[in-house]
């Protein structure tokens, strides 16, 4: 086998998450290391199927096990529960059991999808994440959370449940059109400003294409670190929001045409501009930040006016009655949580708002 990365996240189970090539294809031979001989039923999407579902199907039977495959039309629109229902019919359908398991494979749609189904089903069945999208692979695949929209706001139904494996096959991005693989150095932007100097350089300089499995690695290590300490989003985890108040704002404003990772990317740049003009920060980001995105080709401002992104934010889950937390980034490598009054809100998106 190829020498893969391997991150260790010591949740309750423990689990790896194996970053390198060819991992789909030796998915099987892998997942025999943790998983023994079941049903594993594969869930993806209408895109990543035709891709590699046959892949995958094929070499989990070469290990040993029995394969089915559910395939749902690809988008965020299909995030939601009719699709959940009819993941959890095709279950029960194949008569899976305790002892089986469920696959992820595709992006952060498939991956939600996957594991909340596997949360729900027979309450709570194992699942695997095998993310092929860049977003996918340095977020959304490593720390169990999964949801589901609903139609008053993204991800407002959901639950925790960690994987028993991650495998990042790294080839995978070779497939990615170019607006995908930015909408992924979105979130890995945001992990840099979160973790450190030296992550955020990798991003400045290049290193996100030419060597795109030290960044994943770096990326799940750090945030591997944070799910260990705060599995549920009590407290740290809430920091991994950088960007998403705004950039969920941006995602329900456009119907969910714009997405996830570029509305993040305006989102961050946003409070980034408005951490700098309220005196939040501790040195001047906001235009370092804003490089950095449009060097990847990503967006620093949206067309929705403070008025639409303030109401559709008062939607989200980080709202707490009559406050809501913000993720201020401090300096590179330094971010704080800030509770202020809703009514605060359309005032701080005011002053980062750039149309």
């Amino acid at each position: 086998m190829p020498d893969y990365k391997e991150i260790r996240v010591n949740t309750v189970p423990a689990y790896t998450a194996a970053i390198g090539p060819g991992l789909l294809k030796d998915c099987g031979q892998r997942l025999r290391e943790t998983i023994p001989p079941c049903h594993m039923a594969v869930v993806t999407d209408s895109t990543v199927g035709p891709l590699y579902l046959e892949t995958v199907t094929e070499s989990l039977k070469a290990a040993g096990y029995a394969a089915s495959a559910y395939e749902f039309p690809a988008g965020e629109e299909s995030k939601n529960v009719s699709t959940l229902s009819d993941i959890l019919e095709f279950l029960a359908k194949e008569r899976l059991t305790r002892s089986d398991c469920l696959v992820a494979l595709g992006g952060g749609v498939a991956g939600d999808m996957a594991g909340f189904a596997a949360a729900v089903y027979l309450r709570g069945v194992r699942y695997v994440q095998m993310p092929t999208t860049l977003l996918s692979a340095v977020d959304s695949s490593v720390g169990g959370k999964t949801a589901i929209n609903l139609q008053a706001g993204k991800n407002l139904a959901g639950a925790f449940l960690q994987p028993a494996a991650v495998l990042c096959g790294t080839d995978c991005l070779k497939t990615l059109p170019p607006e995908v693989f930015a909408d992924g150095a979105a979130e890995a932007v945001k992990t840099g400003v979160l973790c450190d100097e030296g992550l955020f350089a990798l991003f400045e300089d290049g290193t996100l294409k030419a060597d795109p499995a030290e960044v994943i690695a770096r990326c799940v290590e750090y945030k591997a670190g944070v799910v260990e300490r705060d599995e549920k989003e009590q407290g740290e985890r809430k920091l991994l929001n950088l960007g998403h108040t705004v950039g969920h704002a941006i995602e329900k404003c456009s119907g969910y045409t714009i997405p996830h990772g570029h509305a993040v990317a305006a989102g961050l740049a946003i409070i980034a501009r408005a951490a700098g003009a309220l005196g939040w920060t501790e040195e001047p980001i906001a235009a370092r930040i804003g490089a950095c995105l449009t060097k990847n080709a990503l967006p620093v401002s949206t067309e929705f006016s403070p008025e639409a992104l303030a109401e559709a934010a008062l939607a989200d889950k980080k709202r707490s009655g009559g406050s809501i937390t913000l993720v201020v980034p401090k300096r590179i490598g330094l971010c704080e949580l800030k509770t202020v009054p809703v009514t605060e809100l359309l005032p701080v998106i005011r002053a980062g708002w750039e149309a």
